[in-house]
C-alpha cells in the first residue's frame, strides 16, 4: 500500500510517516497541495493521500477539487487531516471527493481507526 502524505508541517509528515511505517504503509510527502498534484502525476498506485486543510500555495480543498477533477488515481481514498471541526467544512470537504477525516491532535490508535474504516487492514 502507498500513501501520499501532503502537509505543510514537517512534524506532522514526519509522525504519519512514522505510523504508516509501522502498518506497512509506504509513504511519499508533499508540502502542499501543488506539490501533491505534481507528485501525483508523476507515479503511479497511491491507494491513499492524507491531506491537510490550510497549506500555503493550495489549500487541501483546491487540492482535493483538483484530483477528482482530473482524476488522478481515481481509486485513491482521501483523508482530511486537520484541525477543521466545522460541519460546513466537512460538508464541503465531502462534496469535493474526501473520504474521511482524522482531527489534528491525532493518536495513533485513531489513525488505525481511520485506516480501518477505509477498508485498509492495519
Amino acid at each position: 500500500m502507498r500513501a501520499l502524505i501532503v502537509d505543510d508541517s514537517s512534524f506532522i509528515r514526519e509522525y504519519l510517516r512514522h505510523l504508516l511505517d509501522r502498518m506497512g504503509v509506504t509513504c511519499e510527502e508533499a508540502v502542499d497541495g501543488s506539490h501533491a498534484l505534481t507528485v501525483l502525476a508523476a507515479e503511479e498506485n497511491f491507494d491513499l493521500m492524507l491531506l491537510d486543510l490550510n497549506m500555503p500555495v493550495m489549500n487541501g480543498l483546491e487540492c482535493i477539487q483538483a484530483v477528482r477533477r482530473a482524476q488522478l488515481h481515481p481509486e485513491m481514498k482521501v483523508m482530511m487531516v486537520t484541525t477543521e471541526a466545522d460541519n460546513c467544512f466537512i460538508a464541503r470537504a465531502l462534496d469535493h471527493g474526501a473520504d474521511e477525516f482524522l482531527m489534528k491532535p491525532f493518536t495513533p490508535e485513531s489513525l488505525r481507526e481511520k485506516m480501518m474504516l477505509l477498508g485498509f487492514a492495519a
